[in-house]
């Protein structure tokens, strides 16, 4: 814990070090590097985001493409759509497509993500995203039977955003949530990887920042393509909250940031941090709910994963000691967990049953 906190200590004044200090973050950074080189691989011999499934394209209201991939048998009690967070895409949910083999499951790519359409708007809103999964449940569980709805950062406040707009599903159609490294509200107040005492003003400043990147794409992309280890330690921090992560793991959630276009970020962005959607928690609380939240996670904070369990009713919450953001890839074991017990709570206690 105390090696962990020096070296984000280090790493967290890079910018402003002085000449006398930068040998000491330099130092702290290959302690890092060496660190991380040091865990296998545990993507369990196929290459990530090599798992497919059947391929389809759903329309958005507004007729954006979404791509979707459905794995596992048509007749499956229950079909499990999958939400991906903000400049990620389906190939997140790697493990879980791996582990959770036999059950009936959905991975979509959100408007400007992945291998989806663009959005003709400037700035997308998080109603947006609502609708585009309503169509996905159209599209993929069109029946009778039950879907139960996954969703990571962003793909968290889909689903609630979908519960804001469309309540009557909850309870009937969708029959189980779980909501890994997210929030409903309160991201104004900043991320806890920003300094504290300006948190707020970075928070504010941020949209603008990027609006006024996105009109240089060519020049910020450039600038994004630095070393090899620099990318390498910036996505470790930002995403994972321990050194017990392989390079493959990290690299593979860096390639995901890194083909997001700056535009897409900045067109999200306003979204994301002046969100409020606490009004949907009690629709939420129909259903089965787990909230997954990590110890160390520097882009949502903490609390606020505490929080939202708090305010849904009947609601669990998974603590996950050490756990930075990107969950799924991090502590694939304990999301994949949480979601097996929450299809069971769903099944009435007595399981699921799944195909051969």
């Amino acid at each position: 814990m105390a090696n962990w906190r020096r070296i984000t200590g280090a790493a967290g004044v890079v910018v402003g070090a002085t000449a006398a200090s930068a040998g000491a973050v330099v130092a702290a950074e290959r302690i890092a590097l060496s660190r991380l080189r040091g865990h296998p691989d545990r993507g369990g011999g196929e290459p990530f985001g090599s798992l497919r499934g059947l391929e389809l394209t759903v329309l958005a209201e507004d007729g954006v493409p979404l791509h979707v991939e459905i794995n596992g048998p048509d007749n499956a009690p229950v079909t499990v759509i999958f939400c991906h967070g903000y400049t990620l895409n389906q190939d997140c949910w790697h493990f879980q497509r791996r582990d959770l083999a036999g059950y009936r499951l959905v991975f979509w790519d959100q408007r400007d993500h992945g291998r989806s359409g663009r959005s003709a708007d400037v700035v997308c809103s998080l109603d947006q995203l609502g609708g585009d999964l309503k169509a996905v449940i159209d599209a993929t569980a069109p029946g009778p039977g039950p879907v139960v709805l996954v969703g990571h950062s962003m793909g968290g406040m889909t689903i609630m955003a979908l519960a804001s707009q469309h309540p009557g599903l909850f309870g009937t159609k969708v029959a189980g949530a779980a909501l890994v490294a997210t929030a409903a509200a309160g991201l104004r107040a900043g991320s806890p990887w920003m300094p504290a005492p300006i948190r707020p003003l970075l928070a504010r400043a941020l949209p603008g920042v990027l609006n006024t990147a996105a009109r240089r794409p060519v020049l910020v992309e450039r600038g994004r393509r630095i070393s090899a280890d620099a990318a390498l330690l910036g996505t470790w921090l930002i995403g994972f909250g321990g050194s017990d992560v392989s390079p493959a793991t990290v690299a593979f959630l860096g390639q995901m940031i890194g083909d997001t276009s700056i535009e897409v970020v900045a067109r999200f962005c306003p979204a994301l941090l002046g969100c409020d959607l606490r009004g949907s928690l009690a629709t939420l609380g129909r259903i089965p709910v787990v909230v997954v939240t990590g110890e160390k996670d520097r882009l949502i904070a903490p609390r606020l994963g505490i929080e939202l369990a708090m305010e849904i009713p009947g609601a669990q919450l998974v603590w996950v000691p050490g756990g930075g953001h990107a969950l799924m890839l991090e502590r694939p074991d304990l999301v994949t967990q949480a979601i097996a017990e929450l299809l069971t709570r769903v099944a009435g206690g007595g399981g699921l049953p799944r195909s051969a």
